[in-house]
C-alpha cells in the first residue's frame, strides 16, 4: 500500500462533524442558537489560548485553523438551525391542528404502502383553505383513492391537520379525508413514471410474481408491489439496503457506463456516466434520499477508479457540509447516517482489511467481498439496532451469497429500464435474464431468515447504540489476540450447530 494510499487526509472531518451534529442538535432539540452562541465561545477561547501558547510553531497553527474552522462552521450552522426550527414550530398552518380543511399538495415521492389499505407519502404544501402556504408535510390516506397518484403530481382534497410527530423539519401531517382533484406533473416526471410503470409491467410478463415483485424495487427502487413477508425476510437476513436506492445502485450503473464507453476516452466516458446518473436520478425520482445516494455512489466511484482513499473523505467531508446547507432535514434521516457511515467504511475500513486478508494468501475479489460486507455491517449496525431492537447476525453471509448477482440484476435491469420504452421485446429479454439472478436472492433471503436466532433482539433507541457500537468496537480491538479468535471462531461453529439442527429437526 502506497504511503499516499495510507495516509488519509482527516482536514475536514472534525468541520463536517460539527456541521451535521450541531444542525441535528437544532434540528431534534431545539438547541441550535445555544450551540451556535457554545461554538463561537470555544473559537475565540481557542484563538486566544493559541496564540498565547505559540503562535510560531506550524502544530499549534495548524490545530487552531482546524478547530477554529470547525467552530465556526458550528456556530453559523447553529443559528441557521435554529432558525429553521423555528420556522417549521412557529408555521402558519400550526393555528388549525386538530381541524378538517381543504388542502393542495404535491408529492415528492410515490406513495409507498403502509397496510390496511393505506398508503404515505412526502409531500410540499402548497396551500390550506385557499391560503398559499409552503413546506413539508407528510400526508396519510386511502390507497383506494390515492393509488395512482404520483411524484410532481398536485392534488387537492379534503384533509384532516395535525401536529407532526417527528422533529424533522415537517411542518404538519395531513390526513386526507377526501377524493384528490388530481393535477398534472411535469413531462419529465411523467415520462419518468412512464418508465417505472412499463417496466413493472413487463417485468410480471416474464417473471415469475415473487420476481416481478422485488425486481422494480432492486433497481428503481420501487417496492410497491413487494409483500410484507417478503420484507421481513430481508429485513431480517440484513438486506433491506438492496430493495432502496442506494449509493451502490449508482455506483454499479456509472461504472458499467465507465467501462463500456472506455474505448470513447477517459472525458467522453466520464460525461456519459455522469448523464447516466442524471437520467437514472430523473427515472428513480430525485428525492432527498435518491439524490443522497447518488452523492455517496458518486463519491465511492470515484475512489475505486482513482484508487485514491485519500481524496475520498475530504469530498464525503465537503458533501456532507454541503447537504446540510441544501436539505438539513437530512441530519436527523437515518438513511443520511447509513449512507454516509457506509460510504466512509467502505473507502477507509474495508481496503485495508482487503489487504491485509490478500498478505495472507486469501484471492482478492473473496478479499474484497468480505471486507466490503464487514466493513459495512460493522458502521451500519448500531443505527439500524436503534431503530429495529433487532441486530442481524446473518448480514454478512448473506450479503456475501447475493454479493456475486447484484451487479448483474443491477446492469439488466437500469439496462431494460433504458429500453422499455423504444423497444419492449428488448427490455423483457434482459429482464428474462435477471430472473436466475431473483430467483437466487429471494432464496437467501427466505433461508437466512428461517435460521433460527437469525436476528437476535437488542435495545432500542441510544441504548442499542451503544450497545452494539460497544461490541462493535470490543471485537475490532480485540481481534489482533489469538485467544479472541479462537472463542470467535467457536461461537460461530456453535451458532451454525444451533442453527442447523433448528432447520433439520424443524420447530
Amino acid at each position: 500500500m502506497s504511503a499516499e494510499t495510507a495516509r488519509l487526509d482527516l482536514r475536514l472531518v472534525p468541520a463536517a462533524v460539527t456541521a451535521w451534529a450541531v444542525t441535528a442538535a437544532g434540528i431534534a432539540w431545539g438547541a441550535g442558537p445555544v450551540l451556535g452562541a457554545l461554538c463561537a465561545a470555544v473559537a475565540l477561547g481557542w484563538s486566544v489560548a493559541c496564540g498565547l501558547s505559540g503562535r510560531g510553531r506550524p502544530w499549534v497553527r495548524a490545530a487552531a485553523a482546524g478547530v477554529l474552522g470547525a467552530t465556526v462552521l458550528g456556530a453559523g450552522f447553529g443559528v441557521a438551525a435554529g432558525l429553521r426550527s423555528e420556522a417549521a414550530r412557529t408555521h402558519p398552518i400550526g393555528q388549525r391542528f386538530g381541524t378538517t380543511a381543504w388542502v393542495t399538495v404535491q408529492p415528492v415521492e410515490s406513495p409507498r404502502q403502509t397496510g390496511n389499505g393505506r398508503l404515505m407519502f412526502r409531500s410540499d404544501l402548497l396551500g390550506v383553505a385557499g391560503r398559499a402556504m409552503t413546506g413539508a408535510v407528510i400526508v396519510f390516506a386511502s390507497a383506494a383513492e390515492f393509488g395512482q397518484l404520483g411524484a410532481g403530481q398536485p392534488a387537492r382534497f379534503r384533509a384532516r391537520i395535525s401536529r407532526p410527530t417527528r422533529r424533522d423539519l415537517t411542518v404538519a401531517v395531513i390526513t386526507a379525508v377526501g377524493r384528490p382533484t388530481a393535477g398534472r406533473a411535469s413531462a419529465v416526471q411523467r415520462a419518468a413514471r412512464q418508465v417505472r410503470d412499463r417496466f413493472a409491467a413487463t417485468a410480471r410478463e416474464v417473471l415469475a410474481g415473487d420476481q416481478a415483485a422485488i425486481l422494480p424495487g432492486l433497481v428503481l427502487g420501487d417496492t410497491s408491489a413487494v409483500t410484507a413477508a417478503t420484507t421481513a425476510e430481508f429485513r431480517t437476513a440484513g438486506l433491506t439496503h438492496l430493495t432502496a436506492v442506494s449509493g451502490a445502485n449508482v455506483t454499479i450503473v456509472c461504472g458499467a457506463v465507465l467501462l463500456t464507453a472506455q474505448f470513447l476516452g477517459p472525458r467522453p466516458a466520464v460525461g456519459l456516466a455522469a448523464l447516466a446518473l442524471v437520467v437514472f436520478v430523473v427515472v428513480v425520482q430525485p428525492t432527498a434520499s435518491v439524490l443522497r445516494a447518488a452523492v455517496m455512489g458518486a463519491i465511492t466511484l470515484l475512489a475505486v477508479l482513482s484508487g485514491r482513499r485519500r481524496q475520498a473523505i475530504p469530498v464525503l467531508s465537503a458533501t456532507v457540509i454541503a447537504l446540510m446547507v441544501a436539505a438539513p432535514q437530512l441530519a436527523v434521516d437515518l438513511g443520511f447516517a447509513l449512507s454516509v457511515s457506509a460510504t466512509a467504511a467502505l473507502v477507509v475500513l474495508a481496503p485495508v482489511w482487503s489487504a491485509r486478508l490478500v498478505d495472507r494468501g486469501w484471492p482478492k475479489p473473496l478479499a474484497d467481498g468480505l471486507s466490503i460486507a464487514l466493513a459495512a455491517q460493522l458502521v451500519t449496525a448500531p443505527l439500524v439496532a436503534a431503530v429495529s431492537g433487532r441486530f442481524s447476525v446473518i448480514a454478512v453471509l448473506a450479503n456475501l451469497a447475493v454479493a456475486l448477482v447484484i451487479p448483474p440484476i443491477t446492469v439488466l435491469g437500469t439496462a431494460a429500464a433504458a429500453l422499455v420504452s423504444l423497444w419492449p421485446a428488448g427490455a423483457g429479454l434482459l429482464i428474462r435474464f435477471t430472473g436466475p439472478e431473483v430467483w437466487w436472492l429471494l432464496r437467501v433471503a427466505e433461508r437466512a431468515a428461517a435460521l433460527p436466532g437469525a436476528a437476535v433482539p437488542v435495545p432500542a433507541g441510544w441504548a442499542g447504540v451503544l450497545t452494539v457500537g460497544a461490541a462493535a468496537v470490543a471485537a475490532v480491538v480485540l481481534w489482533r489476540w489469538r485467544w479472541f479468535r479462537l472463542a470467535a471462531a467457536g461461537c460461530l461453529v456453535c451458532a451454525a450447530a444451533w442453527s442447523v439442527s433448528g432447520v433439520v429437526s424443524g420447530p
